[in-house]
């Protein structure tokens, strides 16, 4: 999976990457599919480990332009785990209380503890991605926010956490198909709104907006990952298979039971 991560400090022209690329399975959608299968079986063995051990702690962050398939990611991908130990948190335009803190205080609150998963549907980044691209706040504050970003991830994992950023890449092209279909698609009418066409005006400015945040935000120890997602069976493929490999590499361990329970009888 190294392809599709950002190295630290790494220049990134979102052009070079393609949407579309399925290289590490060519063998198609079905193939890919079984395998998919297969890792949550692993992803969900896992979980259950790292809910049982209570020392880790797993912080997964998803961004994407509109219609990149944030909710279809989750679902497809944690669909089985023990709801006791995934949390998924969403953030949207702040609340008054909200935007009287700094613009980390509400993401704080959400952090995984130990033995959690926790889900960002969005997150802090926001904060250097709507709020750059429609001039929020001033170019010298947000423009100061990815040191703060990259200070506060250090913390988090110096406190024990690990970090996955997963950036879902769509092409235009692919964005267009998607909001046709919301809007042909009378089931999926109710994801359709008016401000989708001016988010997609701002196409170009928040190309460039992703583009600093992987190039000034992925690190060592909290790194990007550029996933292909046009076609989601090799989105989720690729993302289960990162989640597997990061879990895996925690060594956890099962808890030992408690003393004196060998001469417990059941009856």
């Amino acid at each position: 999976m190294d392809k599709y991560r950002v190295k630290q400090g790494q220049t990134i022209n979102l052009e070079d990457w393609d949407a579309n690329e399925i290289s590490l399975f060519p063998e198609g959608k079905k193939a890919a599919k079984d395998k998919t299968k297969k890792l949550n079986k692993k992803l969900e063995a896992l979980q259950e480990l790292l809910y049982a051990e209570h020392k880790q702690k797993v912080l997964v962050v998803l961004q994407a332009l509109d219609t990149g398939g944030k909710d279809g990611t989750i679902r497809a991908v944690f669909e089985g785990v023990n709801p006791a130990g995934v949390k998924v948190a969403s953030f949207k335009v702040p609340t008054a209380i909200e935007s009287d803190h700094d613009f980390l205080w509400r993401i704080h609150q959400h952090t995984p503890g130990k033995g959690e998963i926790v889900i960002f549907n969005r997150s802090h980044y926001e904060d250097v991605l709507v709020v750059r691209v429609h001039n929020l706040v001033d170019k010298d504050i947000w423009k100061k926010r990815y040191d703060h970003i990259n200070n506060f991830e250090k913390m988090l994992t110096d406190e024990g956490a690990t970090i996955i950023k997963i950036f879902l890449h769509i092409s235009k092209d692919e964005q267009k198909e998607r909001l046709q279909e919301r809007w042909d698609v009378p089931e999926k009418n109710w994801k359709f709104s008016s401000g989708d066409l001016k988010e997609r005006a701002l196409w170009d400015e928040y190309q460039k907006a992703y583009e600093d945040v992987l190039e000034k935000t992925s690190t060592d120890y909290a790194p990007w990952y550029i996933i292909p997602a046009n076609r989601n069976w090799y989105r989720n493929y690729l993302i289960s298979s990162i989640l597997v490999k990061k879990l895996e590499s925690l060594n956890m361990e099962y808890p030992l039971p408690e003393d004196g329970l060998d001469n417990i009888e059941i009856e």
